[in-house]
């Protein structure tokens, strides 16, 4: 016993499951073939009627019982028949049964197929506005007004009956159709957020693939570019100072060192489960001086410098990482002109101020072919751009004169209101 009642407790009833499935079949079995199951209840009802005019049955509850058998037979059909089309066209059925309902209270049949007009209410009211609803009231509880004025000692019994079933199908029709209505709303609701899932998953998945290009960008682009200056330096150096050339080769090999640990680092992060990733931390404002190292070694003279005072609570993470990357684009973009214009120098500026971090890196070079548009709409440009713009920062590139080129990034020290 005890085992049975774990088992009922533990889900829902089989019995329950059953019922619900055979109401879904029939239901779905209604929407394909909806005359079927119209002409089944219709010829249910229509031998119902019959059968209860061929019995006498009528005459238990008829006011007069000497009215015409053949009358009530007539009425009888005209009550039940018409339910073919009751829910194509359920007020014109109400119109058309509304003489034949006077006719049944006036004559003082009474026959039981006048409540069949109720099955027609319920359609109204499940399926039509509100005002129809009301008109279908008049339209049936009219006829019965007038009738019953024919026999007054009978009021009460021919009148209040018909307003009692008028008023329960009206109520049912408007909870199923409440609920029918609210499943619906559930349904929509639930395909929308399933759309909006699938378009945040689909968001959500394009930021992430920019942002591993920009940082693949950034990594290999940079670190090859310090490999074909160091290359070209050891290549240059070969024949007159083998030892710098065998300097040279030894930063390539560091340089291509670090640039497969940060590509193993962040491929691991896209391959590994995340607790099992790498964590190694993101280049800081620490390392800038690291990168400016790598950058001297590949031939590009470049000078850091500092103003103003660092905040007691250093910047996050993210903007570090933000102006790491900035000046490694800038510098990246700037050693690609050093094979044309050997005297090529740049400069590193961090400014602090009370709210933003401010850096400038600037060359003396001349505009060359590869630098991309001079508006500063290149690759690179974008990444960066894309980079300040994730901290509410702005990022200005171009020719500041005549000559050489100039990045400017502004970034907030804390995130603003927005």
């Amino acid at each position: 016993m005890k085992d049975d009642d774990t088992h009922r407790s533990a889900g829902p009833f089989p019995l329950t499951g059953h019922i619900q499935r055979l109401l879904r079949r029939v239901r779905a079995f209604d929407r394909r073939r909806p005359l079927v199951w119209d002409g089944l209840l219709t010829t249910f009802w229509v031998l119902f009627a019959v059968l209860d005019v061929s019995s006498g049955g009528w005459r238990t509850v008829a006011v007069d019982r000497d009215v015409s058998a053949t009358l009530v037979l007539c009425m009888s059909v005209a009550f039940s028949a018409p339910l073919l089309w009751r829910r194509g066209h359920p007020l014109a059925v109400l119109v058309f049964m509304a003489p034949f309902s006077l006719v049944n209270v006036w004559t003082g049949a009474v026959i039981q197929a006048a409540f069949l007009q109720e099955i027609v209410v319920f359609n109204i009211a499940l399926r039509k506005p509100m005002r129809t609803l009301a008109w279908s009231g008049a339209i049936v509880l009219a006829p019965l007004v007038i009738g019953s004025t024919h026999f007054p000692d009978d009021w009460n019994r021919l009148f209040i009956p018909h307003l009692y079933a008028f008023a329960f199908a009206s109520l049912v029709g408007i909870v199923v159709r409440t609920r029918k209505e609210y499943t619906e709303a559930l349904v929509d609701r639930a395909n929308r957020l399933e759309l909006e899932r699938d378009q945040q998953a689909q968001l959500a998945a394009a930021a992430e693939r920019t942002r591993i290009a920009r940082e693949m960008h950034d990594i290999i682009g940079h670190n090859l570019s310090v490999i074909t200056g160091l290359a070209d330096g050891g290549a240059y150096a070969a024949a007159k100072s083998p030892e710098r050339a065998a300097q040279a080769l030894d930063a390539i090999g560091t340089t291509s060192r670090q640039a497969l640990a940060e590509l193993r680092r962040l491929l691991g992060v896209l391959r590994e489960h995340p607790d099992r990733a790498d964590r190694t931390p993101q280049p800081t404002l620490d390392d800038i001086e690291a990168l400016l190292a790598g950058v001297r070694a590949a031939g590009l003279p470049v000078s850091l410098h500092r103003h103003g005072t660092p905040p007691a609570v250093p910047p996050t993470p993210g903007r570090q990482l933000t102006v790491y990357r900035v000046v490694q684009e800038s510098l990246t973009n700037t050693l690609k002109h050093t094979d044309t214009e050997p005297s090529l120098t740049a400069e590193v500026t961090l400014t602090y101020r009370p709210t933003e971090l401010e850096a400038l890196i600037t060359d003396n070079g001349n505009p060359h072919p590869t630098a991309g548009p001079p508006d500063g709409t290149g690759q690179g440009i974008t990444g960066m751009r894309e980079r300040a713009s994730l901290y509410d920062g702005t990022l200005e590139a171009g020719r500041p004169a005549t000559t050489g080129w100039q990045v400017r990034l502004r970034l907030p020290l804390e995130d603003s209101p927005s």
